[in-house]
């Protein structure tokens, strides 16, 4: 089991709540830290979570990057994850491997936010849900009920644990970071936040569903797409949807990341596009059509 620890308060309460339970502390545990190289001090985190480990008695693994001041929020997560799971590639030995972050209430909350201004659609209510990840702080399971920032303050204090605090928290250059100091103006309470928890809960639930019936409906990655299923589609926003759905599970299958707004032009393209003309797609993937279909 790797829990990522970046220093700060959050992830420094997961480990000392994971290494006082019995039953989760007799796994095998590794504390894994990512250096960004954002600032210059970072190196300083690094070497506080390495002698916390110590402390516990858990295994350390870490690795630095330069992504220098410049980097943005998504890169830095793009490259941190990227860590992990080699990390647990690395790690596993036929019996798979958990990661596990301190993501928590008020996070996910944000998240939700900056998924919805960006356009997301009803995908963005089912955030933080990615495969071989936990979240306990977000779970029921192992400490009963949600956490979110105020209670590990509380949990801190109480066990007097020693964090971090990263600057970068503070900088307006990241959209979340705008958002959470915007929160802290208009705090919700605990009942309002357990509302976007239960929401969410429905909402994975709900996507995990959608996906299995969409991926057994597409075609195969170089398989022909009927030009003639989307202008079938082209009537009530619930069939513009779906149509969008089927779009956003095949261009993932041929390895493509678009946004939900490319995926809404790519739509009426299907339907408007004269044959011969083609679609640019993110990656410089090119979508040419005939009269009746196109490719993935």
């Amino acid at each position: 089991m790797i829990l990522a620890v970046s220093g700060g308060v959050d992830s420094m309460v997961l480990l000392d709540m994971v290494c006082r339970t019995e039953r989760i502390a007799m796994k095998g545990l590794v504390v894994a830290h990512f250096d960004h190289g954002i600032r210059e001090n970072s190196h300083e985190d690094a070497r506080f979570v390495k002698e916390k480990a110590a402390e516990y008695g858990v295994e350390f693994r870490e690795k630095r990057v330069e992504l220098g001041e410049g980097a943005s929020e998504a890169e830095a997560r793009g490259k941190r994850y990227d860590f992990l799971g080699r990390l647990a590639e690395e790690l596993d030995d036929g019996c798979g491997v958990e990661i596990w972050t301190a993501h928590h209430l008020d996070d996910l909350i944000e998240t939700v936010i900056i998924n919805l201004l960006r356009g997301t659609g009803w995908r963005g209510l089912g955030a933080l849900d990615t495969r071989g990840i936990r979240r306990p702080f977000l779970e029921t399971e192992l400490f009963y009920e949600p956490m979110d920032k105020a209670a590990i303050f509380e949990y801190a204090a109480k066990r007097r644990l020693e964090y971090r605090e990263d600057p970068s928290n503070s900088w307006d250059e990241y959209l979340r970071n705008r958002i959470r100091h915007q929160m802290n103006n208009s705090p919700l309470d605990f009942e309002q936040k357990l509302r976007v928890w239960r929401l969410w809960q429905k909402q994975k639930a709900l996507r995990q569903e959608v996906d299995l019936i969409i991926n057994g409906v597409l075609p195969a990655t170089g398989e022909e797409w009927e030009r003639k299923w989307f202008r079938e589609l082209d009537g009530d926003k619930l069939d513009r949807n779906l149509s969008l759905e089927l779009l956003r599970a095949g261009t993932i299958r041929a390895g493509i990341s678009a946004t939900r707004p490319q995926l809404e032009n790519f739509r009426q393209a299907i339907i408007d596009y004269l044959p011969g003309k083609s679609f640019n797609l993110p990656g410089d993937r090119l979508v040419k059509f005939t009269k009746n279909s196109f490719q993935l």
